[in-house]
């Protein structure tokens, strides 16, 4: 058995190598938004679950539910969605996803073809536990001060627990189902009977927990519920009468996550202190501490053979850890967090994010993939990122009011720079790169010599926050935008204040010069962007059609069109000499903090809240004109490059036709491969002249069929185009 599993583990790595320039691509793709090229970071992670026979991990995200293989530990598929999921359970069989919304919903999910089954709605607060019965009937789920239980295969509500105050942050059925065990903001755990709705006992008194439950669970066989709370202790009870049996203490902070181990005789719990701890259920003593973590620990599980323990962090990662040895397994990474920041470097290769998550990660433009990441102190957040002109440098600005300088090169910090007293919201090298400014909440503006880290001047702003600062094309002048609602402009020798731009109704909050220097972009907090005379400083149009705050502006290194992005979650490209509204990018799922254009002007980079950063293809300002469609795929009637585009139907029975697209004349071949690598099906299209293949009539055909000519089962699959030295990969999926 070890041997197959050794063999079908090898089959998958081959097939993987057999396309290295499409699986980071692709893979992690899944639910792209329409004119993105690449999505980098998971979105901010929230709860974790394995599916029943362990084969998958489920990780509930700001951006959707993503799956990983657990042998692999790759993505196998993401579950988007238009809110942040947080909360999330398998079904007892494992065929469906239960995913806990901030929109208040339950949304059901089949989790071998990504199909939505139903959505729940009812309750009016975000879902921060859901849970199936152990029967897979009934589903549990817990928002306010409410839990609400509602049929599995229908959706009906079937009955209603409320009529406390006090917030329920978790939710857990007993073995034989009979039983809700709720865990509350009052300090209390409470028992329910699942049929009548009953009150049944609370768990609390003089042996009980002195701060909110944030998670419980019972044992395996029923017998005893654990609860870890706020006041960074575990509990164990006796299920039955409510006994108090023991207390666990060794956390010193918050503990967010309890969970038994399959055979019940351990616990794993997940705390504000960073650690993983493993302790004996009987005796209650403390086994293991897992270390690795550099933050937060807000939700553990157990793998079903009780081998590994999986958990995730806001620190950026997911880490599995060997339940026996402690030994740390392989760690999945990316933000998750909200991306506060992006960067290109200045030849385009490398893009730079700067999260909440205490991390600035480096990813490569062309792929998509994360080159390396950079860890500052876990109580400091990274507020704004830059690269110096020459690509060596990368400055951050952080939450405890310092600016880090790291070497692009080796990733290590080559100085710290002291001098503000708040968080810094803006950094910015000066053209020629032997200046660099900094922006602060603490009403000033500091220049640097970034060679040296010597302080050269700073700017008073009368005490007003500055949200952000940037130079003219010349280096001579230096823009900032302030909390007064007014733009100000200065001189970089001198320091002197020249003139201040007025007319906005509400924080500026970002500020830029187009690349002649001849206008100043604003974006602020009254939904406008404004544009202005940098001589002279006369108002010269308004851009007004935003639904929420502006918290950045860039412009195309053409200076034809403005990005901006927007707390409506939305990116939109203006046109910069009428102000008319280009294209509306729509993709991410909560506030878009920074944008910023590649060299190029062919790829904007979006960062946002909800932990992603988004890079779009958007082109010149012509192409703007034309449908998403057609703009990534021609260039003033040639084709741009070739590409491998979406099968439809999909999902499909029993047909699918395969389009894509041809820059160069090519040999065409289409391979079709199951998900364990195997593969299906062989489609030898031949020699195939630069062109367009979408319709049916052209694209590639799949009548569903192995090579032997049998219909294959339903399921994942996956088809590879090869033509000439191109290779990429995309996902379809059978149902029957």
């Amino acid at each position: 058995m070890k041997k197959a599993m050794f063999l079908a583990f090898n089959i998958l790595l081959f097939v993987y190598a057999l396309y290295p320039h499409s699986y980071a691509q692709d893979f992690p793709q899944w639910g792209l938004p329409e004119g993105a090229k690449f999505r980098l970071g998971k979105g901010s992670l929230s709860k974790i679950q394995y599916s029943p026979d362990g084969t998958r991990l489920a990780v509930a995200s700001s951006i959707g539910i993503w799956l990983y293989d657990t042998v692999s530990h790759r993505e196998v598929a993401l579950f988007a969605g238009n809110t942040s999921v947080v909360s999330v359970a398998f079904s007892p069989d494992g065929g469906t996803i239960a995913g806990g919304y901030e929109d208040a919903s339950v949304r059901l999910w089949d989790a071998d073809t990504g199909d939505r089954l139903q959505t729940l709605k009812g309750h009016t607060n975000s879902i921060d536990s859901v849970v199936f019965s152990p029967d897979g009937g009934t589903i549990a789920s817990a928002s306010g001060v409410t839990i609400r239980l509602w049929e599995a295969d229908t959706g009906e509500q079937l009955r209603k627990f409320s009529g406390l105050r006090s917030k329920v942050y978790t939710v857990a059925f007993s073995p034989d189902g009979g039983t809700i065990a709720g865990g509350y903001e009052d300090a209390s755990v409470r028992l329910w009977d699942a049929d009548t709705g009953e009150h049944l006992r609370t768990l609390k008194g003089h042996n009980g927990h002195t701060n909110l439950v944030r998670s419980v669970a019972f044992s395996p066989d029923g017998t005893t519920i654990v609860s870890g709370s706020g006041d960074a202790t575990i509990r164990l009870w006796e299920a039955d009468t409510g006994e108090h049996l023991r207390t666990l203490k060794g956390h010193t902070g918050l503990v967010a996550s309890v969970v038994f181990s399959p055979d019940g005789r351990s616990i794993a719990t997940g705390s504000r202190d960073d650690t993983v701890r493993l302790w004996h259920t009987k005796t209650g003593k403390h086994m293991r501490t897992f270390r690795g973590h550099t933050h937060f620990v807000y939700s553990v599980a157990f793998s079903p053979d009780g081998k590994t323990i999986a958990s995730g962090s806001r620190d950026a990662t997911i880490r599995l850890w060997d339940a026996h040895t402690g030994e740390s397994l392989p760690t999945l990474i990316g933000h998750t967090r909200s991306v506060n920041c992006v960067a290109f470097s200045p030849n385009g290769r490398y893009v730079a994010s700067g999260s909440l998550d205490t991390t600035i990660r480096l990813w490569r433009s062309d792929t998509g993939k994360q080159d390396r990441g950079l860890t500052v102190p876990s109580v400091v957040s990274v507020d704004s990122v830059v690269f110096s002109p020459n690509s060596r440098t990368i400055a951050s600005g952080n939450s405890d009011s310092s600016i880090r300088l790291w070497d692009f090169d080796t990733g290590k910090q080559k100085r710290k720079l002291k001098g503000h007293t708040e968080r810094v919201f803006s950094v910015v090298f000066g053209p020629d790169g032997r200046t660099f400014a900094s922006g602060s909440t603490d009403g000033t503006i500091r220049l640097w010599n970034p060679n040296t880290g010597e302080s050269l001047r700073t700017i008073n702003e009368d005490a007003n926050s500055v949200g952000s600062v940037a130079f003219s094309p010349d280096g001579k002048t230096i823009a900032s935008g302030s909390l007064d609602d007014s733009v100000r402009l200065w001189n970089v020798d001198t320091g002197k204040h020249l003139r201040t731009l007025n007319g906005h109704s509400d924080i500026v909050r970002s500020v830029a010069y187009s690349p002649d220097g001849e206008t100043i972009a604003s974006g602020s907090e009254d939904n406008t962007i404004r544009l202005w005379d940098a001589d002279t400083g006369k108002h010269r149009l308004t851009l007004g059609e935003q639904t929420g705050f502006v918290n950045s502006v860039a412009f195309s290194p053409d200076g034809k069109t403005i990005a901006s992005g927007s707390s409506d979650d939305t990116v939109r490209l203006w046109d910069a000499d009428t102000g008319e509204l280009l294209r509306t990018l729509n993709g991410h799922t909560d506030d878009v903090w920074s944008i910023v254009y590649n060299p190029d002007g062919r790829i904007l980079a979006s960062g946002s809240r909800d932990g992603t950063v988004l890079l779009w293809e958007v082109e010149s300002s012509i192409q703007l004109a034309v449908e998403p469609s057609e703009r990534r795929i021609t260039t003033f009637g040639n084709i741009k490059r070739t590409a491998l585009l979406q099968n439809y139907p999909n999902p499909f029975n029993p047909e699918t036709w395969i389009p894509y697209q041809l820059a160069n004349d090519s040999v065409v071949t289409l391979s079709i491969y199951d998900q364990s690598g195997h593969i299906v099906r062989i489609l030898d299209i031949g020699h195939q002249i630069s062109g367009l293949y979408r319709d049916q009539a052209k694209a590639a055909y799949w009548d569903g069929r192995n090579q032997n000519g049998e219909p294959v089962t339903s399921g994942a699959y996956y088809y590879q185009l090869r033509a000439g030295k191109y290779t990429a990969l995309r996902r379809m999926v059978v149902v029957k």
